[in-house]
This record gives C-alpha cells, sequence and structure tokens, in this order.
C-alpha cells in the first residue's frame, strides 16, 4: 500500500481487521525508511553511539504551491485536501524513519499528540502572482495552515516533532535528526555530532567546519543493508530507496517472515493525520494516539 495520511481512525481500524481476518501479508511502501542515512542513523542508535534516545524530529518540508494551485489541471488530490483541511497531512516520510529508531509499536508506542496550524497566506500569494486568471482560485481562502507542527509523546518518554511545510518558498528536507546523550545525526548539515572534545570545539560553527561529515562516518556505520545494495550496484529511485523497498518486501513474502513495515505501523503513522486534524480544530488539544496492536506492542519484537 502506499503512502498518505488517514482521513478517520475508523479508515486506520478498519485495514488492521481486514489484515487480521484474512492474514494477507500487508507492507506499507514508506521508502523514506530504506534511505541511506536514515538506515545508517538506525544502525548507529542500535550500536549505542548517540547513547539513549531523547527526541527525534522531520519534517516534509517540500514546496508544493505549483502542484497545489494546478490541482485542477492535473487532477492532482491536494488541491481539494488544502481547500477544506487543516492536519498534518503527509506524516509518514519523516514519521517512518523516526518509528525505526524509537522502536514505535515494538517496545515502545506513541501515546499522545498536539498539533498547531501557522495561518494560510502562502498559496494565497502564490495564486496572486502566477495564476491570476483562475476566478475560483484568485478569492480562496485556504483551510490548510502554511506551517503544521505536531509534537508526539512516546510511551518510553521520547519526544517526537513533526513539521508540514508545502506552501511557502523553501528548499527539500525531511530534516531528520536523530538527539541522544552521547550525540545526533542532523540530516541538514548532514553531520554526526559526537560528545567528544574534538566535536566540542566546534560546536558554534559546526554547519561550516564540520557540515557533511556523515560520509565519513557511513564508511563504518552503513546499515548492513546498505552496503551490499552499494557493492550490487544501487538501482532505481529516489536515490535507490524505492528498488530497496521492494527487495526487502519481496525476500519478506517469499520467505514468510514479517514485513518490514506491517499493518501496525501504517494504521498509527497514517492516524497522525486524522488526530491532527482534532487536535488543530480543538485549538491544539493533546489528543490519545491509538493503540492499533491491542496491547502487543510492549511484547512484539523488532522482526515482528
Amino acid at each position: 500500500m502506499e503512502v498518505g495520511g488517514a482521513y478517520t481512525i475508523e479508515q486506520c481500524y478498519e485495514l488492521v481487521r481486514a489484515y487480521e481476518e484474512t492474514g494477507v501479508p500487508f507492507m506499507f511502501l514508506e521508502n523514506c525508511c530504506f534511505g541511506r542515512r536514515e538506515m545508517m542513523a538506525l544502525n548507529m542508535v542500535k550500536q549505542g553511539l548517540f547513547g539513549e534516545i531523547v527526541h527525534c524530529s522531520g519534517g516534509y518540508q517540500h514546496d508544493l504551491r505549483e502542484e497545489i494551485a494546478f490541482g485542477k489541471e492535473n487532477r492532482n488530490y491536494r488541491l481539494r485536501n488544502y481547500m477544506t483541511r487543516n492536519c498534518e497531512n503527509y506524516p509518514t516520510h519523516d514519521l517512518g524513519p523516526i518509528a525505526k529508531v524509537l522502536n514505535i509499536n515494538r517496545g515502545n508506542r506513541m501515546v499522545t499528540l498536539s498539533s498547531t496550524a501557522s495561518k494560510a497566506a502562502g498559496l494565497h500569494e502564490y495564486i496572486v502572482q502566477n495564476k491570476k486568471d483562475d476566478e475560483e482560485l484568485i478569492g480562496k481562502t485556504f483551510t490548510q495552515g502554511d506551517i503544521i507542527t505536531t509534537v508526539i509523546k512516546c510511551a518510553n518518554g521520547e519526544t517526537i516533532v513533526l513539521t508540514l511545510d508545502t506552501t511557502l518558498p523553501r528548499y527539500y528536507s525531511r530534516g531528520f535528526t536523530v538527539r541522544g546523550t552521547k550525540g545526533m545525526y542532523e540530516e541538514v548539515t548532514d553531520s554526526v555530532y559526537l560528545d567528544t572534545e574534538e566535536d566540542r570545539e566546534h560546536h558554534m560553527d559546526w554547519g561550516k567546519a564540520c557540515g557533511g561529515n556523515a560520509e565519513k562516518f557511513a564508511q563504518e556505520y552503513d546499515h548492513p543493508v546498505w552496503k551490499r545494495y552499494l557493492e550490487a550496484g544501487v538501482q532505481g529511485t529516489h536515490g535507490g530507496m524505492d528498488w530497496l523497498e521492494f527487495q526487502l518486501f519481496f525476500e519478506a513474502l517469499k520467505e514468510g517472515r514479517p514485513m518490514p513495515i506491517d499493518v501496525y505501523d501504517a494504521a498509527s503513522w497514517m492516524s497522525i493525520t486524522a488526530l491532527s486534524e482534532m487536535s488543530i480544530l480543538r485549538g491544539g488539544a493533546v489528543v490519545d494516539v491509538p493503540d492499533f496492536t491491542k496491547g502487543k506492542w510492549h511484547l512484539r519484537t523488532e522482526e515482528e
């Protein structure tokens, strides 16, 4: 199943029930979980380099103004959603890799959420500048806020911050960041910072002095899956994530193993959209994140 946010929590339960009643193998195609840096950071976490993980953040930060504004012409679903909804509408690209780091649904789970939306101004400005002849959109007040900030609390005490940022001018970034008691990884600077005297010397000019140093760490800490992939020759789109995603799906399917991203992951990650909409409508109120595993999250392991 491809990625996306859920319109209702009931949709997520329907998905889980369909799987549990039929037993049909299910894989959620969140390709960002298979990115090279995301998997390297996951490997470093498993090896303890960052110490105890305390906080993770990420975002879907992608200028989609043209795609949305020309949604009628291109039959793109986003225009309809941005006109009528206000939510974290595309959470899984940033949440997926974080959920893997924090063992969500496998010894940990998301328990509460609070979301806040900025005003909506970016699409209107873009349409005024680039689509003045569109009588329907030129005077439209969009519902979807330009920036959505979602804070999630986990059962084991960690926090997650997700940022949706798609209707203001900006560069593309997923903002993937992992923070622990001994160090961190940050996608924006593509760097690893460890609690060492050498790294502390550069903490004031980190981006300039040490940005991009993750490539040095990759020589030792690339995930084993990616090491094999690099040796075989990276293929496919999105930097190879798509090919790797399908390869691991097919292997699990043929060997009868649990899926790398299963139905409980899909339901919990997708539910963030509906939950954030609920929270925003209530002025940023804290809402509960359902446990789609029905209590099995604390018994499941990384292989399940």
